[in-house]
């Protein structure tokens, strides 16, 4: 097994030590929002129509299907933590409600994987049209660590959502993702290599920032068949770009590239510059001339007092009442600067200070000069790429089957709703106009007038309650970190350096407990115990003598 990978599960280990009792412990310590007692203006479906838009309806339970499948993490067996075994719900919001009716898709379980997807009546085809998804995501417990985007599913025949798991292929991700470090609204697409077909991600080099306040938040991207596209958040533009050019790794591959048969040569010199191999040591250079000399011209200043000391016993101190001259030895005032020498160059012996001496040259180098066999940098002659291809529409997609989530999160109460999944920007926004701003307006005044009871709740926690709640999302952020150390060990180090930190700590407390115990052993076994208590025994009697 790889050693990132044994690291990995040495992370999971110590995620599970701090693992509360079941996935509802993290409702025990975060405090729950006040009741509501304005009365939420009625929902009423759209009119407004699409390839996919979901609000919801009773008829939604029957398309959304749970994963019945598992993750797949190479050493890692514990069937508890791999399946997809947080519950699904659609139910109208507690927190900071907008319309009354209003439904949406809501995570129950905390501190588990997720999974669940809806078939398409009928694929969407991106190919030369806009593209545009948007859904609502609603925080109800806030989001410490997890993800809360969609998936927009490969279009598949033979697709079946009880399987859906990360392995299933998708060809948009899109939506926030939280956990340490990271803070970002993903934008993945997935795009095959016409030549070899092999499909790779391309990921948005420079992400927005995603919203973690408890209202609902509507994220929309459009994909628009000049290969621009645009993230909105909240109706506002947060993100503009181009699929040929603001994706790592880039769509298309360099035309030239190094030829990899290419080796330098063996006397190649790319050395600019050399010490001059003719250059001599002058015979009057000494090197053992010192940096500074004796001012021999220095005089005294004629107010220097060297019969003054530069520090006197402390005139105002007093020896304390309870000093005890046997037990305590003979009273000695402190010392403090002499304020005669404050006012005068100095005090004490005068000696003559030093300065600069002219003869001094240091050690002799010979000096720099240009390297007449320098070729300059060397570098492998450039040749066409074998695997060049050029993709000019990389915003032809091709079809989409499905929408899933497929979401590991350490918070429950994350709530989506009004899904809009097709081709119109207009319908797309006069959609969230009528859905999402009404809807925003009314949980922003809930939110003003409840948030000062909110954070007394906070506050009447009970010490072990705030401590088991930070000990339930430092659980998280360590099964986040280890499943991204298993997969990718450099970027799990790049996007969270502080839960790399901890676990390195625990390694090397781990690491030293073992060596104190084997050292133990070794004693025990071969007499090593006797020794150090007679150690100890001289120790303390060596001590007693003093």
């Amino acid at each position: 097994m790889q050693l990132h990978k044994i690291l990995a599960l040495s992370v999971w280990a110590l995620a599970s030590l701090v693992r509360a009792n079941d996935s509802d412990d993290v409702e025990d310590v975060v405090p729950e929002e006040p009741a509501l007692d304005s009365v939420s203006a009625p929902f009423a479906p759209t009119t407004i129509t699409a390839p996919f838009l979901e609000q919801f309806l009773p008829e939604a339970s029957k398309r959304w299907i749970s994963s019945e499948a598992k993750k797949i993490v190479d050493g890692v067996e514990d069937e508890e933590l791999l399946r997809f075994r947080g519950l699904w719900n659609i139910e109208e919001p507690t927190v900071f409600p907008g319309f009354s009716g209003d439904r949406g898709l809501v995570v129950k379980t905390a501190a588990s994987h997720h999974a669940i997807s809806a078939s398409f009546k009928e694929p969407i085809d991106t190919n030369g049209k806009t593209f545009v998804a948007q859904y609502e995501v609603k925080l109800q417990n806030g989001l410490e660590c997890g993800g809360a985007y969609m998936k927009l599913l490969t279009a598949d025949s033979e697709f079946a959502p009880a399987q859906f798991s990360d392995k299933s292929p998708y060809t948009i991700m899109f939506g926030p993702d939280r956990c340490g470090t990271t803070n970002k609204v993903h934008f993945i697409f997935r795009h095959r290599n016409p030549k070899t077909g092999d499909v790779e991600e391309k990921h948005l080099t420079e992400t927005p920032q995603a919203k973690f306040d408890k209202k609902s938040n509507v994220y929309t991207l459009v994909v628009r068949p000049d290969n621009s596209f645009e993230i909105l958040i909240n109706d506002e533009s947060a993100k503009k770009g181009n699929l040929l050019t603001d994706f790592t790794p880039a769509v298309n591959p360099p035309k030239m590239i190094d030829d990899p048969e290419d080796v330098k040569p063996a006397d190649w010199v790319d050395i600019a510059k050399i010490p001059d191999p003719e250059a001599k040591k002058p015979a009057d250079w000494d090197e053992e001339a010192p940096r500074e000399i004796i001012d021999e011209d220095a005089t005294m200043p004629e107010d220097w007092l060297e019969n003054e000391p530069k520090s006197i016993p402390d005139p105002e101190s007093a020896k304390p009442d309870d000093w005890d001259d046997e037990e305590d030895g003979e009273f000695t005032a402190p010392t403090i600067d002499n304020p005669k020498c404050a006012e005068v160059s100095g005090c004490g012996p005068w000696t003559k200070p030093l300065k600069p001496n002219p003869d001094y040259k240091g050690k002799w180098k010979a000096p720099i000069i240009d390297n007449p066999e320098y070729k300059g940098v060397w570098a492998p002659k450039q040749i066409e790429n074998p695997a060049y291809f050029e993709d000019k529409q990389p915003s032809n997609m091709g079809e989409i089957g499905a929408i899933g989530f497929e979401l590991w999160t350490m918070q429950n109460g994350i709530l989506f709703d009004n899904i809009y999944i097709g081709n119109s920007e207009k319908d797309a926004k006069a959609f969230r106009k009528e859905t999402w701003a009404a809807k925003y307006k009314i949980e922003s005044e809930k939110e003003k007038k409840h948030t000062p009871e909110a954070e007394k709740d906070e506050e009447d926690l009970t010490m072990w309650q705030k401590v088991k709640s930070q000990a339930v999302k430092f659980r998280g952020r360590m099964y986040a970190f280890a499943f991204s150390l298993a997969e990718d060990p450099v970027a799990a180090l790049k996007a969270d350096p502080i839960a790399a930190g901890a676990c390195g700590l625990v390694v090397i407390y781990f690491v030293t407990t073992v060596i104190s115990l084997v050292m133990s052993s070794y004693g025990l076994f071969f007499g090593g115990s006797k020794a150090v208590d007679g150690a100890a025994a001289a120790g303390g009697e060596s001590k007693k003598d003093q």
